[in-house]
């Protein structure tokens, strides 16, 4: 959204008394940025809010922007690719995920109603991979260490139809989704309901599965990137750590538990893509609110770069005709709820409900047919703004950068599932919601062919498979794929580690003193000792840890910029940028989503690292019981100790 039309929703701002002085200041400011540019309008804005934050005028900053697109149209680069065939192979993806899903569940195609599966989800976010597929994931070779990326969990189907035209995987497999038992005896691989390295060892790297694991775990793991480049053990730079995850997933305290560390630590490297599709299983997410807006302020407070990705091209001609800011005042007074009725209802429905508010907005629909307000897109069911929005991520610098991406779950599964209330349990189709969407999509299928659910990849000489296979081989290979293979590193000898146990003579220790020496005796060895990752939430001086402070160092990502008080003791408390500890502080979870990333190091970046987190027992299976069955899930490699409890 231009400056212009945002200037024509603030010049109607219910209760100004001087909209005329206000005029004037925006003006001003404008004029300021016009001439100086946005670094000194930053820095005037700065003083004016030290001022603003005086007791005289106790202002604080409004964190919500209006619910238009952070970027633009005069800011969009252009579309690097093939917007028609990148269209036309999403639609393939999206026609063979629901195929995967309905032949599953549908028992006269040898699948069962107890199978499960889920189509809405993907529906929903499948542009938003595809941009991400064919512009921006890099992949892991010889040449690079490529990205990470975490998966929507809901949305797999989605992954699996795209490695069925990559021809990673086969007809018969996709015909065995979620049939991982009986699909050997078929000749045939089953696919897991969910990303499961465990079940699907080279296929997927992270599961998400568990509602909040997956935008912990990324967050750390771009943070151990930094530790890794920070001790000169993998240079990093230029890798990313994308995520992309639902809104309703936000929810989980684990998703919101980290977002200060990733703005303190600057995770420049990270970058979150939230699917707002306004619904979970059982109604809105924020039915009576907007989603968007609170997500937000959360981020923006949290330190987070954000970018709303709200509308499509298609309003691009709306907003700059909306000479009054009707549009953006409509937007601030309709609720998600609304919005979700939207999405289900035709486009007769929303030119009355939504268009025909007020004569301002019913003007801007004059011409329009109701077909074209049907198919007027979301944000994040647009490629262009899609594209222009990742790249604006990528090249921040700084920040962790989140993308809220405004979309509609069941997008263009019609009155069959689209923004429907129980769009997330969707499974079955008949034929007529079958035909409707191959023609909503324009798919190569026969009549017959859509209703046998018949799946469909093109010819491996077509212009659409060429292109498909030219932006993966452009972005280093295909992904997702789970690579196991890493340098072994020598094992001292015991004698060199374990001498005062193995030659105690009778001397008796605690089991955590015992380990505290072993490690400090590992941490010594040349070769393993670089790759240990001791971990510890707060608890090091209880453990009787304290003697490695010194010896290795706490890392931290700008070393260590003040005088410790104990600086003159024996055991001084040190922060190094090639410190070796992870010192987590009282956070469970973020230790051991630190211990999960260096344990899984060795598949991740082909670098074998050894951690060990010791915490209270009390406060660990416990607390962390779920994040520790997804570390086994992705065949972590490391040390829990559950040590002393109820005793500092």
């Amino acid at each position: 959204m231009a400056n212009d039309s945002i200037n024509r929703f603030l010049s109607a701002q219910d209760g100004d008394i001087d909209p005329g002085e206000t005029a004037e200041w925006r003006d001003a400011f404008q004029a300021l940025v016009a001439t100086q540019g946005p670094a000194r309008a930053r820095f005037v804005l700065d003083q004016l809010a030290i001022l603003a934050r005086t007791p005289a005028v106790a202002w604080s900053p409004e964190l919500v922007t209006p619910y238009v697109n952070s970027i633009g149209v005069d800011q969009q680069p252009a579309f690097p690719g093939d917007l028609a065939i990148e269209e036309k192979l999403a639609s393939l993806m999206r026609w063979n995920a629901l195929a995967m899903v309905a032949r599953a569940n549908a028992a006269e195609m040898g699948g069962s109603a107890e199978l499960g599966g889920h189509i809405a989800s993907y529906a929903s976010a499948a542009d938003l991979f595809e941009v991400g597929f064919n512009h921006f994931f890099q992949a892991r070779n010889e040449n690079q260490g490529g990205d990470l990326v975490f998966f929507q969990p809901h949305s797999a189907p989605g992954v699996y139809a795209r490695a069925f035209l990559e021809g990673r995987l086969q007809e018969q497999d996709l015909a065995h989704y979620r049939q991982e038992i009986t699909a050997p005896a078929d000749g045939a691989r089953g696919l897991s309901s969910y990303p499961h390295p465990w079940l699907m060892p080279d296929f997927w790297q992270f599961p998400t599965g568990s509602m909040g694991l997956g935008p912990i775990s990324a967050i750390y793991h771009a943070r151990f990137m930094r530790y890794l480049t920070h001790r000169d053990l993998l240079d990093c730079a230029g890798r990313k750590v994308w995520g992309v995850f639902g809104d309703g997933e936000m929810d989980e305290p684990e998703s919101m538990s980290a977002l200060t560390l990733a703005s303190r630590e600057k995770l420049d490297n990270l970058v979150w893509v939230v699917n707002c599709n306004l619904q979970r299983l059982d109604g809105p997410v924020r039915g009576n609110g907007r989603i968007i807006d609170e997500l937000e302020k959360l981020f923006r407070g949290a330190g987070w770069n954000v970018i709303k990705l709200v509308w499509g091209s298609d309003w691009d001609g709306l907003f700059a005709r909306d000479t009054t800011g009707a549009l953006v005042r409509a937007f601030a007074n309709t609720v998600d709820g609304q919005m979700q009725t939207f999405a289900a209802k035709d486009g007769r429905f929303n030119r009355d409900s939504f268009f025909g508010q007020n004569p301002e907005l019913a003007r801007l629909a004059q011409g329009m047919t109701d077909e074209q307000i049907d198919r007027l897109k979301r944000g994040g069911h647009d490629l262009v703004k899609i594209h222009a929005a990742y790249a604006a991520a990528a090249a921040h610098t700084g920040q962790p950068t989140v993308i809220l991406a405004h979309t509609k779950k069941g997008y263009g599964m019609g009155a069959a599932g689209q923004g429907r209330m129980t769009t997330h349990s969707q499974k079955k189709f008949d034929e007529p919601a079958l035909i409707e969407f191959r023609n909503r999509f324009n798919l190569p299928l026969s009549d017959a062919q859509a209703t046998n659910l018949e799946f469909f990849r093109p010819a491996e000489d077509s212009a659409e498979m060429r292109y498909l296979h030219a932006r993966r081989t452009a972005l280093g290979g295909y992904l997702p794929r789970r690579q196991s293979e890493a340098p072994k590193l020598p094992v001292p000898a015991l004698a060199a580690y374990a001498q005062f146990a193995t030659a105690a003579a009778g001397k008796e220790m605690s089991t955590t003193m015992a380990f505290v020496r072993l490690l400090g005796n590992l941490l010594k060895d040349k070769e393993l000792g670089p790759r240990i990752v001791p971990i510890v939430a707060d608890e090091a001086r209880t453990f009787g840890m304290a003697n490695l402070f010194k010896q290795v160092g706490i890392y931290s990502s700008v070393g260590q910029r003040y005088e410790p008080e104990d600086i003159g003791s024996v055991l001084p408390y040190r922060e190094a940028l090639d410190g070796q500890i992870l010192e987590e502080g009282i956070s469970e979870a973020g230790a051991i989503a630190s211990w999960t990333a260096a344990a899984t190091s060795y598949s991740v970046h082909g670098v074998t690292m050894l951690p060990f987190y010791i915490y209270y027992s009390m406060f660990g299976f416990q607390r962390v019981g779920d994040a520790i069955w997804a570390a086994a899930d992705q065949r972590a490699r490391g040390f829990l100790l559950g040590a002393t409890s109820g005793r500092t």
